[in-house]
This record gives C-alpha cells, structure tokens and sequence, in this order.
C-alpha cells in the first residue's frame, strides 16, 4: 500500500509507541478529535497520545488508504489493551505541507 510519507511516519511511531515522533506528523495547530475529546495544538496531541499508549498499548496495521481533494481516509486493523480488540478504525486526515491539519478517529 502506498502511504504518503507523514501517514506512514505516524503508523510507525504509533507502532512504536513513539509520542514525541507521533506528534511531529501534526502542524503546530492541529486539531485531533478521539473519544468525543478535541485536542488541539501539537503539544495537546502528545499528551493525548501518550496517555492513549499507556492505557491501550494500540498498534495498527493499514488495511486501506483512500485520498479525495479534500480529505484522506486511512482504515487500520487496531489491537491493543482495550476491549473488542481488534478492531477497524478509520483515520479521517487532512493533510497540508506534509504535515497533519485535522485527524478524527471514527470506529
């Protein structure tokens, strides 16, 4: 599957439980919406990550990556410490100068 690079970045750094590399992928003024909870800013979405890696020790493996104009859609098998695991989300992003703008995580 052919990822765009910052996409790929953060699948790794997920994998890896990498926060501060996770958080890199974003533009200082992203905005992350998980769990009915928005985090904006690039320091808000390494806490949010890090808190997220403690308690459910996700990783994710992408099953499709789609792009319009305005949006790209990523869907990931995710397994974890969380119940119901597996479990496929989709990964709503857009993305600007190679960096993330706005992700929502939707199951």
């Amino acid at each position: 599957m052919n990822l765009p690079k910052v996409v790929a970045d953060l699948v790794t750094a997920q994998n890896n439980f990498d926060s501060v590399a996770y958080a890199a992928c974003f533009s200082e003024t992203a905005v992350v919406f998980d769990e009915g909870k928005t985090h904006m800013g690039r320091k808000e979405i390494e806490h949010w990550i890090t808190d997220s890696n403690e308690r459910y020790k996700a990783t994710m493996t992408p099953v499709s990556f789609d792009q319009t104009e305005t949006e790209s859609l990523l869907k990931t098998e995710t397994s974890g410490s969380f119940p119901g695991s597996p479990i496929i989300l989709t990964y709503h992003l857009k993305i600007a100068d190679d960096l993330i703008q706005s992700l929502k995580i939707t199951g």
